[in-house]
């Protein structure tokens, strides 16, 4: 067997041509019976926002590439011509595709470095083709290699620790004044998109009530609806502060909305419980000064972009020790596949050593008809050491060449040698 990975990403199509290779959830069962009908063993199809990828094992002498165009060809992605093919879709062989799966499942593809959906989401491929059976020798072995080899560089490297978004990095500056965010009250000033990412993140931290105000009303309700939580008037929402733990402003107000002499009689009614403010707006929405106030910890875009930035150069130092993980694997994968490849081989060794020896024991007890069983069992046992003897150095040349390239002509030589059959 064989394998090929063929798809398009970020890296090689805009977001209006992932668009159109997407293929629903709902979808994937019959995109995977639809490359076996076209010649595919096993099959692993991959569809997210930022990617859309074709895993395949094939018969070691079928050419993996037509099985894919095929497939394209005929499952009827929107508008993609012959030339849209040739631009955007990338195929590995090989080496090169369990390279690509592996750092995919580790990351390193990642539009954001170490962000860890992409692991959730090939897990999730995977067990749609196992459901659907489409996976079951080379590729799975491969794929679930995959899950280890990405488990192993989170926890060799720490890749996925840092914050590398503006909204993720308020969140883990959140936590680290908090401690746990278990229990906390979020209010959310606007309705920019940050902010809504901000809340999102704080919300799966384990912040357990969400407040949101806005000037439009109805915008208000719709995202206290998003967040399960409860919308407050505008006009009021200064006097909902003190039960507030973390704010995030983000309103496109073009002055200051809560100014020092405002947080200082907030902080007082909370007898000083610290608080948190996430200015994310641009002009800022909340008076600088309000950081003079012990117990209150203020960060706009610029500390937050700091913080990303330098975490970013830190995942780039650490990604570096991700992809030598990944060759070390890639290199041990390989090595296995190879071993795999020549055991039939070992097995019809034996078999036929042991077929001789058994047809050779029988030959000779028929002519010596007044052996014991002592000296039957005698002769079993030495003809048995004899064929082991025999078998040994050529099982040993088969097991030492299969790490290597060339180790399909140690494997050719041997059938030629012993006449053993496909």
């Amino acid at each position: 067997m064989k394998l090929l990975l063929s798809g398009l990403s970020h890296k090689t199509a805009p977001v209006g041509m992932r668009e159109k290779f997407a293929i629903p959830e709902a979808e994937l069962p019959r995109a995977l019976r639809e490359l076996q009908r076209c010649g595919a063993t096993e099959a692993v199809v991959l569809s997210t926002c930022n990617r859309v990828e074709f895993a395949l094992s094939v018969p070691e002498n079928t050419d993996a590439g037509p099985i894919v165009d095929r497939f394209l060809a005929e499952w009827g992605f929107v508008d993609v011509s012959a030339a849209d093919l040739a631009q955007h879709v990338y195929k590995h062989e090989a080496t090169e595709a369990i390279t690509h799966l592996f750092r995919v499942a580790a990351s390193l593809d990642s539009m954001v470095v170490g962000e860890p959906q992409i692991l959730g989401q090939l897990k999730a491929a995977y067990a749609i083709a196992r459901a659907e059976g489409t996976v079951g020798g080379l590729l799975e072995m491969v794929v679930t290699r995959a899950f280890n080899v990405a488990k192993r560089v989170r926890t060799e490297t720490g890749i996925g620790q840092m914050a590398v978004s503006v909204s993720y990095a308020a969140v883990e500056l959140a936590r680290k004044i908090f401690g746990s965010l278990k229990g906390q009250t979020v209010m959310i000033i606007g309705s920019g998109k940050m902010g809504e990412l901000a809340a999102k993140h704080l919300r799966r931290s384990g912040a357990s009530r969400i407040l949101v105000t806005n000037r439009t009303w109805d915008r208000a309700e719709e995202l206290a609806r998003m967040f399960d939580g409860k919308a407050v008037e505008y006009h009021k929402f200064i006097s909902a502060l003190p039960e507030v733990d973390i704010v995030i402003a983000s309103s496109g107000a073009p002055h200051f909305i809560l100014n020092r002499e405002d947080m200082q009689r907030v902080i007082s009614l909370r007898r000083n419980r610290p608080m948190f403010l996430i200015d994310i707006a641009v002009p800022r929405n909340i008076d600088p000064r309000v950081n003079e106030i012990d117990g209150v910890f203020l960060y706009d875009v610029d500390d937050l972009s700091g913080v990303v930035n330098a975490n970013i150069q830190e995942r780039a130092r650490k990604a570096e020790r991700a992809e030598a993980i990944v060759r070390e694997e890639v290199d041990r994968t390989l090595a296995r596949i190879r071993l795999e490849a020549v055991t039939p081989t070992i097995v019809s060794l034996q078999e036929q050593l042991e077929d001789i020896r058994a047809a050779e024991v029988i030959r000779t007890m028929r002519r010596m008809p007044g052996l014991t069983p002592e000296q039957q069992q005698q002769i079993e046992t030495m003809t048995k050491a004899i064929v082991n003897k025999i078998a040994h150095g050529p099982i040993s040349e088969l097991r030492r060449n299969a790490g290597h390239p060339e180790g399909g002509q140690a494997v050719e030589w041997i059938r030629k040698v012993f006449h053993l059959h496909e």
